[in-house]
């Protein structure tokens, strides 16, 4: 299990798991992918999971994170669920050129992506 994983299975069970997988050294750097032989996949199978982190507990660790490693299907939901005022690095995996160009240009950093004016 990486720290994405377990970040999911123990947040919420007791009061002294949370203050330990909420603990900077445990949440500076979320990795949401698998690699398999060459490949890379969502860490989480299903929707409802990554909605759960998303709208649980990415929130409260917010702060914390420094990096963010991502696969395309699950980088909007990621991105798009708070702020992340000390993330310095994103690594995106699964990411199409068309996808990243768009990502990475415009006047706003991906709200133009996500929410197009």
């Amino acid at each position: 299990m990486n720290n994405v994983e377990v970040l999911y299975s123990l947040k919420g069970v007791n009061q002294r798991l949370n203050k330990l997988v909420q603990d900077s050294t445990f949440t500076s750097r979320l990795t949401f992918v698998k690699r398999c032989s060459d490949n890379f996949f969502d860490v989480f199978p299903c929707n409802m999971m990554l909605n759960r982190f998303c709208l649980q507990i990415l929130p409260e660790v917010h702060d914390k994170i420094k990096w963010l490693d991502l696969e395309s299907s699950s980088m909007r939901n990621v991105l798009c669920a708070t702020d992340y005022p000390n993330l310095y690095g994103l690594g995106l995996y699964n990411i199409n050129e068309e996808s990243a160009r768009c990502l990475f240009t415009g006047k706003k950093f991906l709200l133009n992506y996500f929410y197009p004016e």
